[in-house]
């Protein structure tokens, strides 16, 4: 991506979640890439993002400049003094040891807190241990691409990106509909076959900046969601 775009001119903000990575009970992959998703629907549609909300101008800047999100690890003592700050928790779906994602409000690039300063955000590996459920008929799905290879903090922050493009290009009655079923969604890795039919589609694609791990404008996640007609003009970028 080129780094002359217009987006780098504005204030960087970026949007803070924090995955919650206790030693004896850590959240599958998978779960924890979907809740972070769900996390970031969640704060884009809360009514303190809205305008007049409190979070309204902190989240219209982030948005008119590079969408960037950056997912950091906590525990314990740190889990906690992350989760009394100003944000939502967000629960994942699975029975047993389900992700936490905290989100939090947009803070300049080089303004963090304090106690999320501190929070390692490299070397977050966490393993699918069992089979993935096949996916129910209408849900929309976030489709990794099957030749990249991405940390599970990185693979979070690019679902949130996923799900927020789909959010842009939805209708106002997707959105509602959206919502009410409580952001249902799934994270799933596109068959080579099925990665090249979806990046022909003209569904949300995100293109990755290149600040971490894979290469500026590596094509990372398409947002397939059955309200979107395939379009050319789908929503790109980060």
């Amino acid at each position: 991506m080129p780094r002359d775009d217009p987006r780098d001119e504005a204030p960087q903000f970026v949007l803070p979640l924090v995955l919650r990575l206790e030693r004896t009970a850590p959240p599958s992959r998978t779960d924890a890439l979907e809740t972070a998703a769900r996390a970031v629907l969640t704060i884009l549609s809360d009514e303190r993002s809205l305008d007049g909300g409190e979070w309204a101008a902190r989240m219209r800047d982030w948005q008119d400049a590079r969408i960037r999100k950056v997912v950091r690890r906590a525990r314990g003592a740190e889990w906690r003094r992350a989760a009394a700050l100003p944000g939502i928790t967000v629960t994942g779906t699975r029975a047993e040891n389900p992700a936490e994602v905290r989100v939090h409000p947009p803070v300049p690039l080089d303004g963090w807190p304090k106690e999320l300063a501190r929070l390692q955000v490299s070397g977050t590996e966490l393993p699918d241990a069992e089979p993935l459920a096949p996916l129910a008929p209408g849900v929309p799905v976030l489709w990794f691409n099957p030749d990249l290879e991405m940390s599970a903090g990185k693979a979070c922050a690019q679902a949130g990106h996923g799900a927020q493009l789909a959010w842009w290009a939805l209708s106002e009655a997707g959105r509602t509909a959206w919502h009410e079923s409580g952001f249902a969604l799934a994270a799933r890795v596109a068959s080579r076959e099925k990665w090249r039919d979806l990046h022909a589609s003209g569904l949300p694609l995100v293109e990755d900046a290149g600040f971490t791990e894979i290469a500026p404008g590596s094509a990372t996640v398409i947002a397939d969601h059955p309200a979107l007609e395939a379009a050319a003009g789908a929503p790109r970028g980060r």
